[in-house]
């Protein structure tokens, strides 16, 4: 367990998956924890198990975000951890399928909201009581590296995440600022989504194969290895951690497994 007692975390997309899973291994490492989403049963429930704060927010509304950096402020008096984990890839395609309108969509929840996620806890972690600090982690994707041609907008707001990632790092560094900003890199992770898609193949073995043979290691990640890595990089342990990628994808990505 990472030891996170006295500090504050936020969680973005926290009512499912990777993020509901951060928000029970933040808050059971210690931490205070406000989550956003748009889940608000799923969100009772996980506030209730955890003692979490929930704020139902759209990441990539400005005004939502003026509104819970002064909740933050007025009901936590601090921010020492932000995980933009909220994403989306409904309405993707290739290149040629893809419509402006969904384009757009999923700019604006895995670009816009992430540099508005990044940009609102700077400048909470700027006003901490005792000095500037915190560590900001940003749901990136193997896809960043591997990209997929029928998901070409998530593909590219994943790589962009990766070099929004570094550019937070470089700023608050060159800016004296103990702020740190790292990017993290999941491969398959069996969430609930993946699961429905599983249960409703029509053939749920050979799509279980199918995405367990996506890793050397043979499996899916889980989503509490995730949240662990979370817990690692939002922690002390992690003071000299900032501008790394970190993949967390059974190694996937590391290279060919030759024939």
């Amino acid at each position: 367990m990472a030891d996170l007692s006295g500090k504050v975390a936020l969680v973005t997309g926290g009512t499912s998956g990777i993020g509901r899973a951060a928000v029970r291994r933040l808050a059971r490492d210690g931490a205070r924890v406000v989550f956003t989403g748009s889940k608000e049963e799923a969100a009772r429930s996980l506030c209730e198990e955890t003692g979490a704060r929930f704020v139902r927010a759209r990441v990539q509304d400005e005004g939502d975000w003026d509104a819970l950096a002064a909740i933050v402020s007025a009901e936590f008096g601090r921010l020492d951890i932000a995980f933009a984990n909220a994403g989306t890839e409904a309405g993707d395609g290739s290149v040629e399928s893809i419509s402006v309108e969904n384009w757009n969509a999923i700019i604006a929840v895995n670009q816009t909201g992430v540099m508005l996620t990044a940009k609102t806890a700077v400048k909470l972690m700027r006003a901490n009581p005792g000095g500037p600090g915190g560590s900001i982690i940003l749901n990136s994707s193997m896809s960043a590296h591997k990209v997929m041609g029928n998901y070409m907008a998530y593909s590219v707001t994943k790589a962009a995440v990766l070099a929004m990632a570094k550019s937070i790092a470089i700023h608050c560094a060159t800016e004296k600022l103990p702020i740190r900003c790292n990017a993290i890199l999941p491969g398959v992770v069996e969430t609930e989504m993946i699961t429905a898609i599983i249960e409703k193949s029509g053939a749920p073995e050979a799509a279980r194969a199918a995405y367990c043979s996506m890793s050397p290691m043979g499996r899916m990640g889980t989503v509490d290895e995730i949240a662990a890595l979370v817990a690692f990089l939002g922690s002390d342990d992690a003071a000299f951690i900032s501008g790394a990628e970190y993949a967390i994808d059974g190694a996937s990505t590391a290279g060919m497994t030759g024939v």
